[in-house]
């Protein structure tokens, strides 16, 4: 990444270069998160009444909320910035999953 931004000739090549190596990175810690939240229910769920169990489970669903909650935050704040900075409606989109071989119309339409 930092290569690629060393060879950008301007400002404007620079930023593209962050946000398509961003729009690569958001979607794998959405689905990071999503995971530590689901292992920790998993974890809760099966805990059987051991409180060891219990409060592990309870701190990766915390943490996987916290993750998820900041990611949205800070999306909400960069899409606000810039209609703010740039003054235009044309705000960059959410972060969504990679387009998958074969299933590109079940993904997005």
């Amino acid at each position: 990444m930092l290569i690629n931004i060393a060879e950008a000739q301007t400002f404007g090549t620079a930023v593209n270069v962050i946000t398509n190596n961003l729009r690569l990175v958001v979607p794998i810690l959405f689905l990071v998160a999503t995971i530590v939240f689901l292992w920790g229910v998993i974890i809760y769920i099966t805990a059987g009444g051991d409180e060891k169990k219990i409060k592990t489970g309870h701190q990766y669903i915390i943490w996987g909320l916290v993750g998820l909650f900041v990611m949205v935050a800070v999306w909400g704040l960069v899409r606000l910035l810039v209609s703010f900075i740039f003054g235009t409606t044309a705000l960059p989109p959410s972060p969504q999953l990679p387009d998958l071989p074969g299933i590109r119309g079940i993904i997005s339409p």
